[in-house]
């Protein structure tokens, strides 16, 4: 089953008086862009972490969030720093004497000024890692069955524009037949006007005539055109993860379709690979989401 790169995933979890929230966020990128966000306390596991994102996620821009909150506040310690505060508070007095201004609320003030109140720091070797981990896993989980229901999408959408081209070739399997008897027909009744006043070798004609057909010939590019669609059906059916493979391919495609282009001299012929062409654009727009 593909795989959309674009995925999502949450998880939510107390653990020793800690709630710890973990957030997954996934965008395309072509390579593994890997973004994480998390405590100062975890630095210690951001190499494991770091693994098991790039283990699983495998590819796309992936940012991840970790938040560490003591769950329950009632005990918690409210941390001052008294020096500090005492310091902002003698600058906000100094100032307003300067300017012969009323004192105001300067407590307020010098509490709201920076790193005065400090958060109540976690202790790295009390951190429940096991639970941590667990989150981060479930997290990971979630973001892989949001890729997994997109890429079922994307696959389907796919599948109908590799349908519409295959439905193309068969239009110009269908018009190739009768547009090289043109082109024969349209030779000879040329050459039959000429034959009363040039004098023709039949032979060299014919050469020349075949040389002629050959050049215009696509019946290779036919064959290759439908090995191609066949083996794209193959890969996104049976292979995980095969973005990258799946790009290659139609850029195989697409140069069967330049060729046919190229070579058939025919309106409807034409048509249809402009018609192909614009369905193979599509492909390459949503191959770009395929992980």
């Amino acid at each position: 089953m593909q795989q959309s790169m674009t995925g999502y995933g949450r998880d939510e979890r107390t653990s020793q008086n800690l709630l710890i929230k973990t957030e997954i966020k996934a965008l395309n990128s072509k390579f593994l862009d890997f973004s994480p966000r998390m405590p100062k306390e975890l630095s210690a596991w951001e190499g494991e972490i770091r693994n098991m994102i790039t283990d699983q996620l495998k590819r796309g821009k992936v940012m991840l969030n970790i938040e560490l909150e003591v769950a329950d506040n009632s005990n918690l310690d409210v941390l001052v720093d008294e020096a500090r505060f005492k310091a902002y508070y003698n600058k906000f007095s100094a100032l307003t004497e300067a300017v012969n201004s009323h004192s105001g609320d300067l407590v307020k003030l010098a509490m709201q000024a920076p790193d005065v109140i400090k958060q109540q720091e976690i202790d790295p070797e009390s951190l429940p890692w096991g639970d941590i981990k667990a989150s981060l896993q479930e997290a990971i989980h979630h973001c892989i069955e949001f890729r997994k229901n997109e890429g079922e999408a994307l696959a389907q959408k796919l599948g109908e524009y590799i349908a519409n081209i295959r439905n193309g070739l068969k239009t110009v399997e269908e018009n190739d037949e009768s547009r090289s008897e043109n082109i024969r027909s349209r030779i000879q009744k040329n050459l039959d006007e000429i034959r009363d006043r040039v004098q023709v070798d039949e032979n060299r004609f014919e050469q020349e005539l075949i040389f002629y057909m050959e050049r215009l010939d696509i019946s290779e590019e036919k064959v290759r055109l439908k090995q191609h669609l066949d083996y794209f059906d193959e890969v996104i059916g049976s292979e995980e993860c095969a973005g990258k493979k799946l790009g290659f391919i139609s850029q195989e495609i697409g140069r069967e379709i330049n060729t046919i282009g190229s070579k058939a001299s025919h309106a409807e012929i034409q048509r249809t690979v402009v018609m192909m062409k614009d369905e193979l654009e599509k492909v390459k727009e949503q191959n770009l989401n395929i992980l």
